[in-house]
């Protein structure tokens, strides 16, 4: 039995829920996410919010249960509270500031990385050495995160490079003589 997918989803004030078929629409005051259910559950809404419940007993279903359940209060916490990311960036001279809709990155290229800003993502430079990724969809925000780190991961010696706000990089020893 799956002890997560047993408590139903809290509705905020402010946010409705619709179930159509298999696919649930939630709206809120930061936007709207859908979220489309395999056949392996079912979705209600209730007074007390949004219930899943398996339509078996098999593992796949038990498996489904607790994952769409998961899923759905990832949607309401974006509608209603949105997710958050933050990088920091270190290195002499790496910097990053937002030109438009564009992030303009010098990570000691010959040449500065311009990324274009994807629709129903926010990124802010609220200082050269940090970047802040705001949206309602937890997956696009960290995969942006994660594509924006990856132009410049973390070495291992000194530091340098894109890391995620709080990470801890494992540092080595340089040679000795």
């Amino acid at each position: 039995m799956s002890r997560i997918g047993k408590r139903p989803v809290a509705l905020p004030s402010g946010v409705t829920a619709e179930v159509k078929g298999q696919t649930l629409d939630v709206k809120g005051p930061k936007g709207t996410r859908s979220f489309t259910a395999t056949d392996d559950v079912t979705l209600t809404v209730e007074d007390d919010g949004i219930k899943v419940t398996p339509r078996g007993l098999s593992k796949r279903s038990r498996q489904q249960w607790g994952m769409s359940r998961t899923q759905i209060e990832n949607c309401v916490t974006g509608v209603t509270e949105g997710f958050k990311k933050t990088l920091e960036i270190q290195g002499v001279g790496y910097r990053a500031q937002m030109q438009g809709n564009t992030l303009k990155l010098a990570l000691g290229y010959s040449h500065d990385v311009d990324f274009t800003v994807p629709d129903g993502i926010t990124i802010t430079a609220p200082r050269p050495t940090e970047v802040v990724i705001e949206g309602i969809d937890q997956q696009r925000v960290g995969q942006v995160a994660s594509d924006i780190r990856d132009w410049r991961r973390p070495e291992p010696y000194k530091g340098k490079g894109i890391r995620y706000q709080g990470e801890f990089i494992f540092r080595k020893e340089g040679k000795k003589k």
